[in-house]
């Protein structure tokens, strides 16, 4: 969660900066700002800026967002619902303005497993459908039951099961569209305490346990935090290498024709002897390559500037880009495009943003 200004008094406000509800800490003014602290209340917002025919940006955690310098001509709608439970079937009920973190970490505490691999992620329990939030081995879609929205086409509100959600690696029905607002997410866990079986080799080698075992919850928690802190992935106000939105490029996945040529360039590039770090890509023939691993071999080392040194990639990961304190949004702009074109350029493969761009575009 960023270290954001408290919720404003005031449920509706004029030309509030967005910048400090985001974890980059940049974009300019919403024209409106609108705290909704209810489902009702946020229904009631998205419903009046419908009717104004006002553009309309939902906020909460701010961890995958990236806003103009000259902020955004519409309506902004923070989501602070508050509220979780677990039912007596083990499902958890977790309003979508909860921070996500917090929520993991108490169903950990409660003795329950499932979501412990998801630990340290910033952002709001609402945003992770949206982006189908994954880490070490574990997405979203392994637990998700359903989803409660407010669909603004039909003006109704919805429970979605997740079989209709269109749930992909870091996507789903929802990514890339405002039709519709998360209010409320089910969550399956894990009764006995343990963990999601440990796929991640990373985290098996950390654990010291076989790839597919089951350890207690806090272990595989603790594990985790220390992991991504290890990458700045854990919010800190007072580390620059954590003022990002995280990975800010997506993993490539590449059927198998084109998942050859890129291999047989990059090897052309990078040396036939080196080993390329190739991941199943979910589906016959596809493979999925690190991004970080390409964005190193293109000539980005760990803290590489941006103009004026006012952006960088972190210090402790190549796939962070870094607010270093009085950036703008087209300073980082002008990193990611940076490396972007020489990803491109030297091994024919294009990466993808992974957070939300607001009224800007590399």
């Amino acid at each position: 969660m960023p270290v954001m200004t408290p919720v404003p008094r005031s449920p509706a406000q004029d030309a509030v900066d967005l910048a400090p509800f985001t974890t980059l800490r940049l974009g300019g003014p919403a024209r409106r700002f609108v705290a909704a602290t209810t489902a009702q209340a946020c229904v009631e917002a998205v419903r009046a800026a419908d009717r104004a025919g006002e553009p309309l940006l939902l906020l909460s955690g701010g961890s995958n967002l990236v806003i103009s310098d000259g902020g955004f001509e519409g309506t902004a709608v923070l989501v602070a619902t508050a509220g979780w439970h677990i039912d007596s079937s083990d499902v958890l009920h977790a309003a979508a303005g909860e921070q996500w973190d917090a929520v993991v970490a108490s169903t950990v505490e409660a003795g329950y497993g499932g979501l412990e691999c998801l630990s340290g992620i910033p952002g709001s329990v609402g945003a992770t459908p949206v982006q189908n939030v994954g880490a070490y081995g574990v997405e979203l879609s392994d637990l998700l039951r359903d989803v409660d929205l407010y669909d603004r086409r039909q003006g109704a509100l919805r429970t979605v099961p997740a079989s209709a959600m269109g749930l992909g690696y870091r996507t789903s029905m929802l990514k890339g569209t405002d039709a519709a607002v998360v209010l409320r997410v089910r969550l399956a866990l894990y009764r006995d305490g343990l963990s999601a079986p440990i796929r991640y080799p990373e985290l098996a080698r950390m654990l010291d346990v076989e790839p597919g075992t089951r350890v207690p919850a806090p272990l595989a928690r603790a594990a985790v935090l220390e992991l991504r802190k290890g990458k700045g992935m854990v919010l800190d106000p007072a580390d620059y290498d954590t003022w990002s939105v995280g990975s800010f490029f997506i993993n490539p996945v590449l059927d198998a024709p084109r998942a050859a040529a890129a291999l047989e360039r990059i090897r052309a590039r990078v040396g036939l002897g080196m080993t390329v770090p190739q991941y199943p890509g979910g589906g016959p023939g596809r493979v999925k390559l690190s991004a970080a691993w390409l964005i190193e071999r293109a000539g980005f080392a760990r803290g590489h500037p941006g103009p004026g040194g006012r952006v960088a990639l972190s210090g402790k990961h190549t796939l962070a880009l870094t607010n270093r304190g009085g950036a703008s949004t087209t300073d980082l702009l002008a990193l990611a495009r940076e490396i972007r074109h020489a990803v491109a350029t030297q091994f024919g493969i294009t990466l993808v943003p992974e957070p939300t761009l607001v009224n800007c575009a590399l």
